[in-house]
């Protein structure tokens, strides 16, 4: 499958939290490749792109913290104008719901990271539309 894993860490919104978090995935030898942190007044999600999902989930486990492994898709779209907008109209066509959206661009090469309802379905359709999906290997080359 094309999908790709990100580690989403549910933590209190207080000072160090998030510093318990990289603390603890650096000492396992786990490299976040990108973040995204969204929070309320009390509590908030940090999610991660990591080289290691599985060692990360061990660590972040074993140090008490809940988290879940989201299936995302990575789409490789072009570092210009309308390059987001040809993925999120096609999704819309298709009705398909884009529930969270990230991207980076790097090495002059964008990544879109989404996450939605049928990932099958949206897998095929974007497929058809000649976009390229990545691997969880190919976005770690970035």
């Amino acid at each position: 499958m094309s999908e790709v894993k990100l580690v989403a860490i549910f933590a209190e919104n207080k000072t160090g939290q998030l510093a318990a978090i990289t603390q603890a995935l650096a000492q396992a030898g786990v490299n976040i490749r990108w973040v995204a942190i969204a929070s309320s007044e009390a509590f908030g999600v940090v999610k991660v792109l990591v080289n290691e999902p599985d060692p990360a989930c061990e660590v972040l486990r074993a140090k008490g913290f809940m988290f879940s492994l989201l299936e995302v898709l990575a789409i490789a779209v072009e570092d210009q104008p309308g390059g987001l907008d040809a993925v999120v109209k096609t999704l819309a066509r298709n009705k398909i719901n884009l529930r969270n959206a990230s991207g980076f661009v790097a090495h002059g090469r964008a990544v879109l990271l989404i996450e939605v309802e049928s990932a099958a379905k949206a897998r095929r359709i974007l497929a058809k539309k000649q976009l390229h999906i990545l691997t969880q290997e190919e976005v770690m080359e970035f």
